[in-house]
């Protein structure tokens, strides 16, 4: 339960005095299914984040006093990232909470806070951030705040299972919930074939990076990337493989390389894009690598 407030001489009843033991237990909890803001009532309690998306736990100032306390946890499969808002948040460990992992915040003002994590992260893996599946989808993008300041370096693999109509496909970079559409993608891939033909890409200024093709009858779609430091105002890069069968089924391809987007921006999602609408089934995973 929360910090009951008493006044001076007031006698307690049974159910009070209960009440008071039974926190000691039991902490009242709130559930949140979306990226939510620390408000003062949250002292004492515990709070819950369910979600298979990306989310955060945004923390501000003057809200609560030094000594104050409060659990943050995560029982969803999406990552939940413990946000600085207007207040200080410091952490010897992650300040990224993954799925059935917990910690306690406690505050040393009003306006600086430290997290205790309880769960222990490898210095040197990925952690799972997100990742669903999507039914005939035209494109797909990654929740808001896949990349936030936790991580630098991000992995993502893109598979499709089915497509209706033999298509092209692309990717852009996205922020706030919008794609960038200004043409500064740039990339070069080599290609092979598996009958040892070339099938190579080098494009600059486009709207978009092209990421192959597919034929609707043999589906072999895989897409496995890194993404480098989005979360930084300098230009974003991405580098790895995708492998697709060609759209006439004569042929499947790999390629490998790089891709960059020129410009200096802050980007924390991306969209993948198919040409032919409600066309693409598959999933998506995310994870963030580890920073030190």
């Amino acid at each position: 339960m929360a910090i009951q407030d008493f006044t001076a001489g007031q006698v307690l009843t049974a159910a009070q005095m209960d009440n008071l033991q039974a926190n000691d237990y039991n902490q009242t909890v709130s559930t949140k299914t979306a990226s939510y803001t620390l408000v003062a009532a949250d002292k004492g309690t515990r709070v819950v984040m369910n979600s298979a998306s990306a989310t955060t736990i945004t923390v501000n100032t003057s809200l609560f006093s030094a000594g104050d306390t409060l659990v943050l946890q995560n029982i969803s499969t999406g990552v939940c990232t413990v946000t600085a808002g207007t207040a200080t948040v410091s952490s010897a460990g992650s300040l990224a909470i993954p799925q059935n992992g917990s910690g306690i915040l406690y505050f040393t003002s009003a306006s600086v806070s430290i997290f205790y994590p309880s769960a222990a992260t490898s210095a040197s893996g990925l952690t799972f951030i997100t990742g669903t599946t999507f039914t005939t989808a035209t494109s797909v993008s990654l929740p808001t705040n896949t990349f936030t300041s936790t991580y630098q370096y991000y992995k993502i693999f893109f598979t499709i299972t089915a497509v209706t109509a033999d298509a092209d496909f692309t990717m852009r970079l996205r922020a706030s919930g919008t794609d960038n559409t200004v043409a500064e993608y740039d990339n070069t891939f080599l290609g092979l074939a598996a009958d040892g033909t070339t099938n190579n890409v080098t494009t600059a200024g486009q709207t978009a990076w092209n990421v192959g093709e597919n034929d609707a009858a043999t589906v072999r779609y895989n897409l496995a990337f890194d993404v480098i430091c989005p979360q930084i105002s300098a230009p974003t890069f991405v580098y790895g493989t995708y492998n697709f069968q060609k759209k006439d089924n004569t042929n499947q391809f790999i390629r490998f390389g790089g891709a960059g987007f020129r410009s200096s921006t802050v980007f924390d999602s991306l969209t993948f894009i198919s040409s032919v609408a409600s066309s693409i089934t598959g999933n998506y995973k995310v994870f963030g690598y580890a920073n030190s």
